[in-house]
């Protein structure tokens, strides 16, 4: 069983005192610090292997959103994030930063327990993708974050996908609602692969296996007309000329 190395932060003792029992009583844990300010924690990711930071977010001098964010500036190596406030305005910041889970206190150790499992299992994920042997690197699906977990999601099953202005929301086959996930168009695009996926507009990626018909600036895929911008048509035109 991998053990992942956890640190936990709250201004709070009680609320502290509190993580850290339910860590010590996980298996798959290790506490390897316990901290009462961001800035001391800040001071000791530098100086540990850390795995998964148990974090609060209202604190003086730096937030945990902040100190969230100076981590997530150190790239996908960093420590993975569980939020623990006692306020649930702060839950699209935690999107935002990328955070794996969100505990609203007061919290209970299945609740808990919950959201660690959710860490290890990410972290293992992380460890087979530095391995050569993660899903995503597989041909016929990726795994997009979807609110706090991480989905599965065969290629051959998406239709095509549009961006919002903070999500992109990818419309589905086997799925009439269509799935959200707090990423940009441009990340996701880095994902697909070129040969099955093509951006033909600012807003629209599509599965070239899914066109039903084009026109001189539009792709149909089923009922839905999806326009195709002139600054993507050079492309398009190229992968239409294979085929005519």
């Amino acid at each position: 069983m991998n053990v992942l190395q956890c640190i936990a932060v709250d201004d709070e003792p009680l609320a502290l005192g509190l993580v850290c029992a339910f860590i010590n009583k996980t298996p798959f844990l290790n506490l390897a610090g316990k901290y009462s300010s961001a800035v001391e924690a800040l001071e000791a990711i530098h100086d540990l292997s850390v795995d998964l930071i148990f974090l609060d977010i209202q604190m003086p001098d730096l937030t945990g959103i902040e100190l969230a964010r100076i981590i997530e500036k150190t790239g996908n190596q960093g420590p993975r994030i569980i939020f623990t406030t006692a306020f649930n305005q702060f839950a699209l910041d935690g999107f935002r930063v990328d955070a794996l889970d969100y505990l609203l206190k007061p919290f209970n150790y299945e609740e808990f327990l919950k959201a660690a499992t959710k860490g290890k299992a990410y972290v293992e994920l992380v460890q087979r993708a530095a391995n050569g042997s993660a899903p995503e690197m597989r041909e016929d699906y990726l795994f997009l974050k979807v609110e706090y977990q991480l989905v599965r999601i065969a290629y051959d099953d998406i239709l095509y996908v549009e961006g919002l202005k903070d999500y992109v929301k990818v419309i589905l086959k086997s799925d009439t609602k269509p799935i959200l996930s707090l990423t940009s168009l441009k990340a996701l695009e880095e994902k697909l692969p070129p040969a099955k996926f093509m951006r033909v507009h600012r807003s629209f990626i599509v599965n070239l296996d899914k066109i039903g018909a084009v026109t001189r600036n539009t792709i149909q895929i089923g009922t839905v007309t999806i326009p195709v911008s002139d600054q993507y048509k050079e492309n398009f035109s190229q992968f239409l000329s294979k085929w005519m």
